[in-house]
């Protein structure tokens, strides 16, 4: 007889499983060191519009379809244009300074306490990330801009002299990112609410005369050690969890798309095509970022965009 092998269900590193903190997630940009991200800006604010199916040329090496047209299904991402906020100045893990634009929207004025003189003294550092905003007014939308902080390539001079050249600027998404690049979605997924052990951890029906409930656990524990642990599937919240889906192929991306969809309304802005599906309902606010662990095989794929069907 062979051995008995049951892997656990549910990976642990999404435990425990609770409702987000915010909307908009928080990245940790000491994972992108290594990034060969373009002109330093390692991370950028866009809001879900829905999905669409794209006619592509392939023209990965190798493929199956080389050389064909193929029908691909992508998600729609409005990315309106970003301002800098401030610039922080880090020593030793720790803010020593912040320097701050002198040219802030009167949105951003009834989100954040903005100081009347501010300080904006440079100090010794090791390390410079921007705080960013997207001006969501230019969407359709809202008006109330999402606040993230973001990090930077290159040494800690570098990082400096180019978030000076974008301080009191606009900037686009195509300054930073490229056609075929992989990039990684931050984003908090669709809320499903109160849920049962069945629909939250995928348990099977008991039978039909089972007492006490048929969609439930036959077992909740021994008697000792009395209590019940978490590896026991209960009834919980679902979705809206905080969640990163890594190497995203960007298809294509462009300006002022004339479709509207159903729940968001028009593209007013940039957007930009990922290929399959991305995390969270329409509207939901989605922070892309560079790869922060690329995949060569996903990597290799290169499809030249023809239209939206």
């Amino acid at each position: 007889m062979g051995s008995l092998h049951r892997p656990r269900w549910g990976s642990l590193q999404f435990w425990p499983r609770k409702r987000a903190r915010k909307e908009i997630p928080s990245v940790n940009w000491n994972a992108f060191e290594k990034s060969s991200a373009k002109n330093h800006l390692l991370g950028y604010i866009g809001y879900k519009v829905g999905m669409k199916s794209a006619l592509v040329k392939d023209n990965t090496p190798h493929s199956l379809t080389k050389g064909k047209t193929i029908v691909m299904p992508v998600t729609v991402i409005e990315c309106p244009p970003l301002k800098v906020y401030s610039i922080r100045l880090y020593k030793n893990g720790q803010v020593v300074a912040e320097i701050i634009s002198s040219s802030i929207e009167k949105e951003l004025k009834k989100v954040l306490k903005i100081p009347k003189n501010p300080k904006n003294a440079e100090k010794d550092f090791d390390d410079v990330r921007l705080i960013i905003y997207s001006l969501s007014k230019k969407t359709e939308i809202k008006k109330t801009p999402d606040i993230i902080e973001a990090g930077l390539t290159g040494n800690a001079q570098e990082k400096l002299e180019f978030a000076k050249g974008i301080l009191n600027r606009e900037i686009n998404f195509d300054e930073f990112f490229d056609k075929n690049q992989l990039v990684d979605i931050h984003a908090v997924t669709k809320g499903k609410g109160f849920s049962g052990p069945v629909k939250r951890f995928g348990i099977t029906y008991r039978p039909h005369k089972s007492e006490k409930g048929v969609k439930k656990v036959g077992s909740i524990g021994p008697w000792h050690p009395a209590r019940v642990t978490f590896r026991v599937a209960m009834a919980g919240q679902l979705g809206y969890f905080t969640r990163v889906q890594y190497n995203n192929k960007i298809i294509n991306f462009g300006k002022e798309m004339p479709l509207e969809f159903l729940h968001y309304g028009n593209v007013k802005t940039n957007y930009v095509l990922i290929k399959g599906s991305v995390q969270g309902p329409a509207k939901r606010a989605i922070v892309m970022t560079s790869c922060s662990r690329p995949k060569k095989e996903t990597a290799k794929g290169s499809f030249e965009f023809v239209k939206i069907l």
